[in-house]
């Protein structure tokens, strides 16, 4: 898997309350290539990562309300798609700033298509 860290494939939980940096190629208000939807916030990926399907781990910014290209923060919590093969990450500035149900509600433009579970650290 050239220079890129196996360990990411195996549990993203271990990112759980990790400070991380997110490279942006899907900026708040910019629409998919393929499926047309909006994206609602900032969406991206940790560089020299391997997911679940092969390509870098993904990632969801929560907080920022300006489309940017990098993003520096805390992962908070890890969407496991139960009927997929790539969990993504959610990234903020804050632990502890939201809840399941708000990072639910957030994501939902996109993982309305999956069945999902939340999982986040205990405060």
């Amino acid at each position: 898997m050239k220079n890129r860290d196996i360990n990411t494939i195996l549990s993203l939980e271990s990112y759980l309350g990790k400070f991380i940096k997110v490279k942006i190629d899907r900026p708040l208000a910019s629409r998919h290539p393929e499926h047309g939807f909006v994206y609602c916030l900032n969406y991206g990926f940790i560089p020299d990562t391997v997911s679940g399907d092969g390509e870098e781990i993904d990632a969801y910014v929560v907080g920022e309300f300006e489309a940017v290209e990098a993003y520096e923060g805390y992962v908070v919590a890890v969407i496991k798609r139960k009927n997929d093969v790539e969990d993504k990450l959610v990234v903020c500035k804050e632990k502890g700033k939201y809840s399941k149900e708000q990072i639910a509600a957030l994501v939902e433009f996109q993982e309305r298509f999956f069945e999902t579970e939340i999982q986040m650290l205990q405060n």
